[in-house]
């Protein structure tokens, strides 16, 4: 029998806190969930795609006073996207955050009040183009403010920009990661039962 280790135990109470949104949320809580519990390797150890899922965070600035989040122009992807990148082995997810961010739009992770260090969404998703995998990927919110990012890692990205959530929702799905509009619809629902 498989035993899971402290990063797997670790994982698995994260997943457990994240109320899904809707029922493909449901679905990939419980995929993501059966993956770690399984004994899968989890971290990503050759670029793009070995091992062929892996697990990835992703971290959404969010302009609490504009209600506007930040989506970048992903190089490799091409769609507009959360900033995010691939957890290290045995690195907490909270920590790729804050790596990640310093790395990608040079700023501190600061947690928004919409859920703090913990995942807000979670999503299993298979890439497109060359080197095929899937990522399952922890999705964070992150307290920002549009005039915060000055730079970016122009390598990764083309540009970025601040839209209003509503605006999110009328981007041709097609341009964006396919769960970011699921993703707005939850946190818009979030951000209006804060205090």
């Amino acid at each position: 029998m498989f035993t899971l280790d402290a990063a797997g135990v670790r994982l698995i109470e994260l997943l457990e806190r994240v109320e899904p949104w809707d029922e493909l949320e449901r679905a990939h809580l419980a995929t993501a969930t059966e993956w770690i519990a399984g004994g899968a390797p989890l971290y990503r150890t050759r670029k793009p795609d070995v091992p062929a899922t892996h697990l990835v965070c992703y971290f959404v600035a969010f302009d609490e006073a504009r209600g506007e989040l930040l989506l970048v122009a992903h190089r490799t992807a091409g769609l507009w996207l959360p900033s995010g990148g691939h957890v290290e082995p045995m690195e907490d997810p909270w920590d790729t955050v804050v790596r990640e961010c310093a790395e990608e739009l040079r700023i501190e992770a600061v947690p928004s009040a919409v859920c703090g260090k913990d995942p807000f969404f979670v999503t299993v998703t298979r890439t497109r183009g060359q080197g095929q995998h899937t990522d399952v990927s922890l999705w964070y919110v992150l307290r920002s403010a549009a005039g915060d990012i000055t730079s970016f890692d122009e390598g990764e990205f083309e540009a970025i920009r601040w839209l209003p959530l509503q605006r999110v929702l009328a981007e041709p799905g097609d341009t964006l990661d396919p769960h970011m509009h699921r993703f707005t619809g939850k946190l818009m629902a979030a951000f209006a039962d804060l205090p």
